[in-house]
């Protein structure tokens, strides 16, 4: 049998956390190739709704990656992530389902071996996890 291998997704702030995944590439770290990255101009301007979305449609993890609190290109937009973030983790406990399928991690530019580090936890984190149950009972 074929060993698990999770898919997730990845809403990377353009200024921070991207950056620092392309920096993990053009340094030549090795990390797992599961996360499938969506540039978003801010962690802020992630909606919970497409975190939920992206579970519903099988994704096995969701990633949200923002510059770190204080230091937001957009001033406020990593708080309100953080905001927003706490909020569905609440709902997702309260409707029984599995928070920690969904992680907010604060990356910045010149930290790509953080990210790469990142990438490697979750994915084994996911692994441990098995495929998410949310794609086949819920799905859209």
């Amino acid at each position: 049998m074929e060993e698990f291998e999770p898919r997730i997704v990845g809403f990377l702030c353009n200024w921070c956390t991207a950056a620092a995944a392309d920096l993990a590439g053009t340094t030549r770290l090795k990390y797992p190739p599961n996360i499938r990255p969506i540039r978003t101009m801010c962690s802020g301007s992630v909606d919970p709704f497409y975190v939920l979305l992206a579970l519903l449609r099988g994704a096995d993890g969701v990633l949200i990656g923002g510059c770190h609190p204080g230091d937001c290109h957009y001033v406020s937009g990593n708080y309100k992530a953080r905001r927003r973030i706490a909020v569905l983790h609440e709902v997702l406990r309260t409707l029984g389902l599995d928070e920690d399928r969904v992680w907010l991690r604060w990356i910045s530019a010149s930290e790509g071996r953080k990210f790469a580090e990142t990438a490697g936890e979750i994915t084994a984190k996911m692994k441990e996890k098995g495929p998410s149950p949310l794609a086949r009972e819920w799905g859209i």
